[in-house]
């Protein structure tokens, strides 16, 4: 079938996303370990990535653990510490599909703060042709949902959608809908997998 816009996760396929990586030097990797365990940090920012107030999420959350309460703060206070560095090659890929023509989409579990943050500073996350950000749309990765809503607005059929992520669900929910699919696990495979598809030359994915 014919590739009509590939489509780009952004957490660690554009971005490194590595929040435990981030709290290690910060507080010792046994305070974090023990933190984490305590504290559902992650569940606490899918609630971000739903849409809820990024702000309000985090600090609310931090005051029912005031023995961890700075330490949460900081997964809002220093959100761009966490949140980096950009995978260059990704990046280059990005540009070269784009130079090309190639329609661009992003579709990622982001939060509605945390994108209004992060696009200012990583520019290439403004030159989609549409960044499909779940906090903007109510429904994260995997729910069959938000794979219906791209569809919808796109009006581009499953089977032309070729869709990169991290997360074998998210791919496998894509896949269930038809969409072609490549599990990101490295720049290099997804470039190869982009030369695959005819969409960029082998000089042109480096």
């Amino acid at each position: 079938m014919t590739i009509e816009a590939v489509i780009f996760d952004v957490g660690n396929v554009l971005i490194e996303w590595q929040p435990e990586r981030y709290y290690d030097p910060k507080i010792g990797a046994d305070r974090r370990a023990a933190m984490f365990a305590e504290v559902d940090l992650h569940g606490m920012n899918d609630l971000v990535d739903r849409g809820a107030d990024f702000s309000d999420t985090i600090y609310g959350l931090a005051e029912k653990y005031p023995h961890w309460r700075d330490e949460i703060r900081l997964w809002h206070d220093d959100w761009l510490e966490m949140a980096k560095p950009a995978i260059p090659h990704s990046v280059r890929l990005l540009e070269a599909l784009n130079a090309k023509g190639v329609t661009t989409f992003a579709l990622t579990n982001f939060g509605i703060g945390t994108w209004a943050i992060a696009t200012p500073v990583y520019g290439f996350l403004n030159s989609f042709s549409h960044a499909y950000v779940s906090g903007h749309m109510g429904v994260t990765k995997p729910d069959a949902r938000i794979y219906e809503m791209v569809e919808a607005h796109s009006g581009i059929v499953p089977g032309n959608l070729l869709f990169t992520d991290d997360r074998a669900e998210n791919i496998e929910a894509a896949a269930a809908r038809g969409w072609q699919t490549h599990l990101f696990d490295g720049p290099q495979g997804w470039a190869d997998a982009l030369v695959s598809h005819g969409l960029l030359t082998p000089d042109e994915a480096r």
